[in-house]
């Protein structure tokens, strides 16, 4: 493979491996914070050991999405400083305002929800969950405005051989940003309500001691999961409007149009391939398009079904269909990303600067060993996630330690000023 390629590919695979925790994190949290509201309120035991149980899966997808958020950074210096360089004064400042909100603000207030159990008041708690949670959200609609300044460069002026910001409010509110937010953040909610009703559906297949908890966390999961889904084929619909034409074109299979975005592309950049992998934006939209029908299938019948009591409780083969789809949505996720981002190629900054361009002068088995050794550790890092995800999700409600009681005789500690 050529050095590009190779730089492509372990982009691919960090960011791809990014995304996931990205999803369930923006899911489980909203979840969260509507089960937590609900038990604040009503004041039902039951409702708290939700909130305690779906609170500790969201902490250790969180903690570990972090961890991979930051090695996946190193890669914009590493590999791509073409890419810095020439326009990093436009996407740069939304990538910036992304890691003040994710790790000052997101993160304090995470923090304060996770050691504030039983030394907070209950509504103070309570709003600590949400702006966690609108924390989320403009994590990723920041992280979203920089991507979509890659697909529709807006909101700069070019001088000295670089972009320079001259319109932030032009960089947010373009379009392939703001669509592409409310489609993650639709395609989040799936992931989230798919996650809780596979996960109550192995406890009630089980006959988990839990059973109330576990069959009021289906309904909350399956009664988000099937407007989700409706929300996200809408949002999503809407960004066919965003798109560049050789995308369109590939999707289609379209020769003519394929013929008409080359010659456009090449009496303004001059001769070349302008065009992207025609098979893989295809199949990769095919597989998103299969999967949402699926997942439709099934939140649709479970929508049905969890209205019958005795189904909730003795309809096994249900049971063990909501446990499988769990990996689903996250397939669909990668496969809309993957659709997304093979559509802009080969182009870094659409229409301005190209992949190859905005390389690091780097040698091919220099970028062959960044690609072993951030392939090994994503990979680590994606085993633990989810051999801890799963040992927590097995023990239930009586494993986690977040918010759990304290026994009488330990006092509370006092910080020493």
């Amino acid at each position: 493979m050529e050095t590009v390629d190779l730089a492509r590919l372990q982009f691919a695979l960090t960011a791809g491996a990014h995304f996931l925790f990205v999803t369930l994190t923006l899911g489980l949290a909203t979840l969260v914070a509507v089960v937590q509201t609900r038990a604040t309120f009503s004041r039902n035991p039951v409702h708290l050991r939700m909130t305690r149980f779906w609170g500790q899966l969201y902490v250790i997808n969180y903690a570990m999405g972090i961890v991979t958020g930051l090695v996946m950074e190193f890669q914009l210096g590493l590999s791509w400083s073409g890419l810095t360089e020439y326009a990093g004064d436009v996407f740069g400042a939304s990538l910036a305002i992304e890691t003040l909100v994710a790790f000052f603000l997101e993160s304090t207030f995470l923090g304060l929800w996770i050691f504030g159990w039983d030394r907070l008041n209950r509504w103070a708690h309570l709003a600590l969950i949400w702006v966690v949670t609108l924390t989320a959200y403009a994590s990723a609609f920041w992280i979203l405005v920089a991507n979509g300044f890659l697909q529709n460069p807006v909101g700069f002026t070019e001088s000295g051989g670089a972009l320079h910001l001259a319109d932030l409010g032009a960089l947010v509110a373009n379009p392939p940003a703001r669509v592409a937010f409310w489609h993650v953040l639709g395609a989040a909610l799936v992931t989230g309500g798919f996650f809780m009703a596979g996960v109550s559906a192995f406890h009630l297949r089980r006959r988990t001691p839990e059973q109330d908890l576990f069959r009021k966390s289906l309904r909350v999961g399956v009664g988000v999961a099937l407007p989700a889904l409706l929300f996200t084929a809408a949002s999503g619909g809407m960004g066919f409007e965003t798109m560049q034409l050789p995308k369109i074109a590939a999707w289609a299979g379209d020769a003519d149009r394929l013929a008409e975005a080359q010659a456009q592309l090449a009496a303004v950049h001059g001769p070349g391939d302008h065009l992207p992998p025609v098979e893989v934006v295809r199949g990769a939209g095919l597989a998103m398009i299969l999967l949402f029908v699926l997942m439709l299938a099934v939140a649709a019948a479970s929508f049905l079904l969890m209205v019958i009591r005795p189904a909730v409780r003795e309809f096994r083969l249900w049971h063990w269909c909501l446990t499988l789809m769990i990996p689903v949505p996250f397939a669909a996720v990668l496969a809309g990303w993957i659709f997304r981002e093979m559509g802009r190629q080969p182009w870094a900054v659409y229409g301005r600067l190209t992949t190859a361009e905005a390389m690091s002068p780097v040698t091919s088995g220099q970028m062959a060993l960044s690609l072993t050794a951030f392939t090994g550790v994503f990979a680590v890092l994606i085993a633990v996630n989810y051999w801890l995800l799963a040992r927590a999700a097995r023990r239930g409600p009586e494993g986690p330690a977040l918010g759990a009681d304290r026994p009488a005789d330990v006092p509370v500690p006092v910080p020493a000023f």
